[in-house]
């Protein structure tokens, strides 16, 4: 049985033995002393789990009153991996804000679905006024050719030409067929003969696109009357490519498809950016080791992703609703699109560095995008037609280049020995744009 210590006697310290000495039975350590610091310490953190799994790093002396100084892990990691860690934050505020994911992905298609119907070339339900001097068969026939085209509606049928300018004055008619006397009697007797053919000219573009359908009418109907002349009429054949019922949906929804994705990926880059800096949130990251070039990446990867997914879908909503063929290779069409968007978003970029709020990056962003796209990229107005200063302008528009490649990829199924020149040019317009949005973010960022 052990001895009690004797009153007043100094107790044995836990580290010289006893229950929890040093030996492994807890026997005393020979010699005595005090043993080293290092020990100590070791056998101090031996009962501490999280120390001793590793979880946390005690303090290890470096020397007497000095430290190791710690390493810094995050600056080492690749920057790819950090940028990654932006992006799926900004995936997962998409995913939560469900509304803009929404319209992000749904509006070029709601867009390209309403603007498909309304705007188009083709002008139909034109009123016709008919005046028919003559009275025979053949007139009758001229007659039905044009309602039988499905451009023109009869609303009027008058004996006398002075009951047209009424018609006209009141809009009641926009065009009218004024078929003279002795018309089949100079078709029978193998002579020319003309029919008059009267329209509105307020609208300029309606009656140029109405006096074409009448020249094709005319054209395809004369050779049918006059068949049975003595001189046979020379019959012209036509033969349009890519687009043989000349409908305006296939020449206009690949532009639609440019001014869609440049707007969408322009406002939407900027308005995120800058949304960090109205919540106050990109001080943090400033304050973050992630450098200014990684935090770019990370927030504009999401959007890249939702442009891809915006664009794939209107090249389908425009197969299925428009009849848009595809005759081209879907690689080159992905290639195309993924460099154009990828010169959007680093303009979109290069905005949020300039403008310090999102109405602010809103308004440059529709301004820098929608209206050059719209009237510089030769989406509606032909580019050939334009002022020669204007012409040298139109080269610095992305959307121009695009709408070129699109088109020949789309409609003509062209190679790449075609349209390389415009992916060429849209590089170079995505490497500047990116490097300017990078210095500046450098400095702004």
């Amino acid at each position: 049985m052990p001895r009690a210590p004797e009153r007043g006697a100094r107790r044995r310290p836990l580290w010289r033995g006893g229950a929890c000495g040093g030996g492994p039975s807890g026997a005393p350590r020979r010699g005595g002393g005090k043993p080293r610091r290092r020990r100590v310490r070791r056998r101090a953190h031996h009962g501490n789990p999280a120390v001793a799994g590793g979880r946390l790093h005690p303090h290890h002396p470096f020397g007497r009153g000095r430290s190791r100084p710690a390493r810094r892990r995050i600056g080492g990691r690749p920057v790819i991996r950090r940028a990654l860690a932006i992006a799926v934050k900004e995936f997962l505020h998409l995913r939560r804000d469900w509304r803009t994911l929404l319209s992000l992905v749904g509006m070029p298609m709601l867009l390209l679905l309403i603007y498909g119907y309304a705007l188009s070339f083709d002008v139909r339900h034109i009123r016709l006024a008919v005046v028919d001097l003559d009275g025979t068969r053949a007139a009758r026939e001229l007659r039905d050719a044009f309602l039988a085209s499905g451009y023109f509606d009869l609303v009027a049928t008058a004996a006398d030409q002075r009951a047209l300018p009424p018609l006209f004055d009141t809009g009641r008619a926009q065009a009218a067929l004024v078929v003279p006397t002795g018309f089949a009697a100079a078709l029978a007797a193998g002579r020319s003969t003309s029919v008059q053919f009267l329209l509105d000219g307020s609208d300029s573009r309606t009656a140029t696109t109405v006096l074409a359908y009448a020249a094709q009418i005319v054209a395809a109907r004369s050779p049918r009357i006059a068949a049975a002349s003595v001189v046979a009429p020379v019959v012209p054949r036509t033969v349009v490519w890519y687009n043989p019922d000349l409908a305006s949906s296939r020449f206009l929804v690949p532009g639609l498809l440019a001014f869609i994705l440049m707007v969408t990926s322009v406002v939407a880059t900027a308005l995120a950016v800058v949304r960090e800096k109205e919540r106050g949130t990109m001080e943090s990251l400033r304050a973050s080791p992630l450098r200014a070039v990684e935090l770019l990446l990370g927030k504009t990867a999401p959007y890249l992703a939702v442009g891809a997914a915006a664009a794939s879908g209107s090249l389908a909503l425009a197969w299925a609703l428009f009849g848009v063929p595809i005759r081209g290779s879907l690689l080159h069409l992905a290639g195309v699109t993924l460099l154009f968007l990828i010169g959007g978003l680093a303009w979109g970029v290069l905005i949020s560095t300039l403008a310090e709020s999102q109405q602010v990056a809103f308004q440059m962003g529709l301004l820098t995008s929608m209206l050059p796209t719209l009237l510089l990229s030769g989406f509606i107005f032909p580019i050939s037609s334009m002022p020669r200063v204007i012409q040298l302008v139109t080269h610095i528009v992305p959307a121009r280049y695009f709408l070129a490649a699109l088109r020949a990829i789309v409609l003509k199924g062209a190679g790449a020995d075609v349209w390389w020149p415009q992916a060429a040019a849209l590089v170079v317009f995505g490497a500047v744009a990116l490097t300017l949005a990078t210095v500046r973010a450098i400095r702004s960022l």
